[in-house]
């Protein structure tokens, strides 16, 4: 997968800004939710049936906005060259029978897994709590590929898997952000 160009289309904001300085950790994360889907996310998603797309919420960024790329290309999210961590992420695919996501968040470990369905966005990390996202673990009844872009490392390569196997990109045990994600399913 060595050489893969992601040609991403970023689509408008519509209902999500970037959020205000966050609050000090809880201890329960709450389950966050993205910004809901853009109308330009969702004329997307109808016209490519093997769109996915991507949100990202980021160090004094925020919401990032969707960002969608049919199936083939791969799609990303977060940033790179900044050093600014990735807190968490939300998904929608429409070709592989749903998503499931679990990820390794900064002081709390691997949280719970959450799936969602065909045209379903899923979402996981943490808001307004500070907290970077270390590792990701992603899967889908078809295929998915994925790579993060890791603090002090860079470009990961890619990962794939397929039948709700478990793809799972950045580190565990290292105290390392994940910075960006692409994705490919």
């Amino acid at each position: 997968m060595a050489g893969l160009a992601a040609a991403t289309v970023i689509l408008p904001i519509h209902g999500g800004a970037a959020s205000a300085a966050p609050a000090a950790p809880t201890t329960v994360p709450a389950t966050v939710q993205a910004p809901a889907l853009s109308s330009a996310a969702k004329a997307y998603t109808a016209k490519f049936k093997g769109a996915v797309c991507v949100n990202a919420h980021v160090q004094n960024i925020g919401w990032q906005g969707w960002r969608c790329n049919r199936s083939g290309h791969p799609v990303m999210a977060g940033t790179t060259g900044q050093s600014l961590r990735m807190e968490a992420i939300s998904i929608l695919t429409t070709k592989t029978g749903g998503i499931c996501a679990k990820a390794h968040v900064q002081n709390i470990g691997w949280m719970r897994t959450r799936c969602a369905g065909k045209n379903r966005i899923v979402t996981v990390g943490t808001t307004g709590q500070s907290l970077r996202l270390e590792a990701l673990r992603l899967s889908t009844a078809k295929r998915v590929c994925a790579e993060a872009h890791v603090q002090n490392i860079g470009w990961q390569g890619w990962d794939c898997a397929k039948h709700w196997n478990w793809v799972e990109v950045g580190t565990v045990g290292q105290s390392l952000r994940l910075e960006a994600l692409k994705v490919l399913a």
